[in-house]
């Protein structure tokens, strides 16, 4: 599976829990608490300031192994 930036943190963390250290870079500390996992990846992107293409670009490069 491919993640985009409107894939859910929840989605992402069932996919492949390896991607948790990108997120805890960007500064996303609370992977568990449930707006997180509501959130899409665009958002997280957003509120982190952190471009979102390049997030996903990152996270996919992760997952693909």
């Amino acid at each position: 599976m491919t993640v985009t930036k409107d894939t859910r943190i929840g989605e992402l963390l069932a996919l492949d829990t390896d991607v948790s250290p990108i997120l805890l870079g960007i500064g996303m500390h609370c992977l568990g608490c449930p707006a997180s996992q509501m959130e899409t990846i665009e958002e997280a992107a957003a509120v982190h300031g952190v471009d979102a293409d390049e997030l996903v670009k990152a996270l996919n490069d992760k997952i693909s192994g």
